[in-house]
């Protein structure tokens, strides 16, 4: 995949509707300094443009994969342009998150919004909780994430009580 091909098209599509973004995921954990290879591009947008959205996904040939109220999976028959995932927040959620974005370096060296890091570890938690498979990665991802300077460690375990894995948050203590 072209990250930076594929992201100016998605961004610019989003920013042309003056929808609110970010880029999550792997590309989101490289910005934030920790290496990592990854082979797709995820993003968190506004919940009210995913109709649309999904219609210039699939009029520029991507295939949507799979869809619901608060995700969509999409690939393209064309490695150059890979393949996509999408969250989908609204209401409060979604004024909190896109409100403490930040922007960072990301491939191609140019900006790129992302989360901050507690609200990253946040998706990490609940992804964890959906599919107990991904907790080896995901642990490790939330551990580089509670050692950057300034992260609210207290507001990371709020969101492993939340979801009922607060015994998951004291292991990454001890470790």
């Amino acid at each position: 995949m072209k990250f930076d091909n594929v992201f100016r098209v998605v961004s610019g599509f989003l920013e042309e509707r003056g929808a609110p973004y970010a880029v999550i995921g792997g590309v989101a954990l490289v910005a934030y300094g920790l290496p990592r290879t990854t082979l797709d591009l995820d993003f968190i947008v506004e919940s009210s443009i995913q109709d649309e959205l999904i219609r210039f996904l699939e009029s520029r040939g991507y295939e949507t994969l799979h869809r619901s109220r608060g995700y969509s999976n999409h690939r393209h028959p064309d490695l150059v342009w890979g393949n996509l995932d999408f969250v989908y927040v609204s209401g409060e959620t979604s004024q909190e998150l896109f409100a403490a974005c930040t922007t960072r370096k990301g491939p191609g060296n140019f900006q790129i919004p992302v989360p901050k890091p507690e609200h990253l570890a946040a998706m990490k938690v609940i992804a964890m909780k959906n599919d107990p498979s991904r907790e080896l990665q995901d642990m490790a991802d939330i551990r580089f994430l509670l050692n950057l300077p300034g992260v609210d460690r207290i507001q990371i375990r709020d969101y492993f009580d939340r979801q009922g894995l607060g015994d998951r948050f004291d292991d990454l203590k001890e470790a």
